[in-house]
């Protein structure tokens, strides 16, 4: 139940920056009011998170002329002008939560755990399987190595294998592994799996390891349940890592429900918003070092984190992983590879920096795309329906057990994308981040999309625990900035076909009527708060989610940037030849006006 609150204090303590939000309640709604901000100090030389989140604070109280802070104290509960109701904040500071997860099959039992572990904000830096092809003093060598935070075990249907799960506990009992904080404490370890093999598991790692018994992630083939595991990831978060972290002990006595971790409390406010709307959304934060993508579709939530795919000492990795043509790909200019190499270097070793000029901001936001490409690439991999069941099986199949598991990513009924972090919450203009996510995550039919102000999706998380209505207040006022609507259709074409004919009332206008022809892109200004009404008819073999060449009636919302008609194309290929690829991308963006003009 909904707690009433006047006044909410909440910190995000990232890696490098602590952020605090000032919440108020003004007549029957909540507004964010104010905002703070220093930098973390979990490291050398204070080693004390609370000194990062009181400066923050300080720089709130300054700016909101509000008193919060008596001393060392956070007043509470609010009077007048004085204190706050609750406080709450979430962290990611000092790596966040760093995971192993364990599994008796690569595609299968691994890979819930591996969901499992996503959904609660962790970070997994290896999965083990016994048929993941490492010898065993591989698997030991490798836990020994990463010294994560804890790890998830799980294996077998209940009533299914013993031997697989048991043989991978004798690894991490072999490996004697120490947490990365806390060295004298021992290692958090979570059974997840078969229930039959329980009294085995205690046997083996009952004296090695802090062990923690929660329900089965697979009970059965065609069923996950990973809810208990997550709640014992989030518990042992505060209880193991966050009690070790420099500061932490006295920072969980000041808040008024639990401490989460970063992702998972941005995971958290995107279920809420796709359960209280009804619809299927994407959400992506690109951060300095990590892609985290999440999904909504059909009520599943599903989390990945790329953790070598981000802006800044990341930024090396995005390069490796796509390749420099890519990369080059995406700018409107010839540059050297070795002079573009140079660039993306000196951005690793210098990650606060921010473009100088025109070009470096063309070419940061080109890195974004591919970054944010191949995020998504991964996220619809794991994304998917439950490996290892079939409708109809062969008695090679039942030997096997390896079916593929179909996305659960249907672009067509995606119906929200919200794109957050540095490079597209503070792009110079708005439609430089709309069309960021459109080139990067190619929507198609009808997509809203929008980006969070100033990254508060964290703190939102956390209090959509405490107070749900609050929380769905600010997001739909502060966090979010709708940038508009794209209509886009699926298929391709030859250039200059005719790939639209489009129909268009906006508000207090005459009707638009008009097409686009294939490889075009166009843009018109609808405001945020006005509905347009529009008809598409989509030109042979192009489809808009309702059947090839099927004409498709929509009243579509408007934004900052307004309603853009993308027929370039999908999936959308630049031109081969550079010359024609550059006239290309030079005609988007003066259409879109996505650069000034020299």
């Amino acid at each position: 139940m909904d707690r009433e609150l006047r006044v909410i204090l909440a910190t995000d303590c990232g890696s490098t920056t602590t952020k605090a939000i000032l919440i108020e309640k003004i007549g029957e709604e909540y507004r964010q009011t104010c905002r703070g901000e220093a930098p973390t100090t979990v490291e050398a030389p204070y080693e004390d998170v609370t000194r990062g989140v009181l400066n923050a604070i300080q720089e709130l109280e300054e700016l909101s002329g509000r008193k919060i802070l008596a001393g060392e104290t956070i007043i509470t509960p609010a009077r007048d002008n004085e204190g706050v109701d609750i406080y709450l904040s979430t962290s990611s500071a000092g790596g966040g939560l760093q995971m192993m997860v364990a599994g008796a099959v690569k595609h299968m039992t691994a890979e819930s755990a591996q969901r499992c572990a996503l959904g609660a904000g962790a970070i997994v830096m290896d999965i083990l399987a016994s048929n993941d092809g490492r010898m065993g003093y591989e698997k030991i060598e490798r836990i020994r190595q990463l010294r994560p935070d804890m790890i998830l075990l799980s294996g077998g249907t209940d009533g299914g294998t013993i031997t697989h799960v048991v043989e991978l506990a004798e690894y991490i009992a072999a490996a004697n592994p120490k947490p990365r904080l806390g060295h004298s404490f021992q290692l958090p370890v979570i059974y997840a799996g078969n229930r039959e093999a329980r009294p085995k598991i205690k046997e083996v790692l009952g004296q090695h390891t802090a062990l923690y018994i929660t329900e089965n992630i697979r009970p059965v083939l065609e069923q996950e349940n990973l809810l208990p595991a997550r709640h014992n990831i989030h518990d042992l978060f505060l209880e193991h890592v966050m009690a070790q972290a420099p500061g932490y002990k006295q920072l969980m006595e000041w808040v008024g429900a639990p401490l989460m971790p970063t992702p998972a409390a941005v995971g958290n406010i995107m279920e809420t918003i796709a359960r209280r709307e009804g619809i299927n959304l994407l959400g992506v934060d690109i951060g300095g070092a990590t892609t985290d993508v999440f999904s909504v579709f059909q009520g599943i939530f599903n989390r990945t984190v790329s953790a070598n795919l981000g802006m800044s000492y990341s930024i090396s990795n995005v390069v490796a992983e796509t390749g420099m043509e890519n990369i080059l790909r995406w700018l409107p200019f010839q540059i050297d590879s070795r002079e573009l190499r140079n660039r993306i270097k000196n951005k690793m070793v210098r990650p606060t920096s921010i473009p100088q000029t025109l070009e470096e901001l063309m070419m940061e936001q080109a890195i974004a795309r591919e970054a944010l490409r191949l995020a998504f690439e991964q996220h619809k991999q794991l994304a998917v329906g439950l490996k290892g069941v079939q409708q109809e099986r062969s008695i090679a199949d039942a030997f096997e057990q390896q079916a593929t598991g179909q996305t659960l990513i249907d672009m067509f009924s995606l119906e929200l994308l919200v794109g957050s972090g540095g490079i597209l919450s503070h792009a110079p203009r708005r439609v430089q981040a709309m069309l960021m996510l459109i080139d990067a995550f190619q929507p198609i039919g009808v997509t809203r999309l929008a980006v969070d102000s100033i990254f508060m999706m964290p703190q939102l998380g956390v209090l959509a625990t405490v107070n749900e209505k609050a929380a769905l207040d600010v997001f739909a006022r502060d966090c979010l900035i709708h940038l508009g609507t794209c209509v886009a259709p699926k298929g391709k074409g030859r250039v200059e076909e005719k790939c639209m004919e489009y129909k268009i009332n906006l508000p207090g206008q005459a009707t638009i009527e008009n097409s686009v022809v294939f490889g075009e892109i166009k843009l018109y200004p609808l405001r945020l708060g006005e509905e347009a009404e529009i008809e598409v008819l989509p030109g042979k073999g192009f489809d808009l989610g309702i059947g090839k060449g099927k004409k498709l009636k929509r009243r579509v919302p408007g934004g900052v940037v307004g309603l853009v008609l993308d027929a370039r194309g999908r999936p959308l290929e630049l031109a081969r030849d550079t010359k024609t690829r550059i006239n290309q991308l030079q005609n988007w963006w003066q259409t879109l006006d996505l650069y000034p003009r020299e």
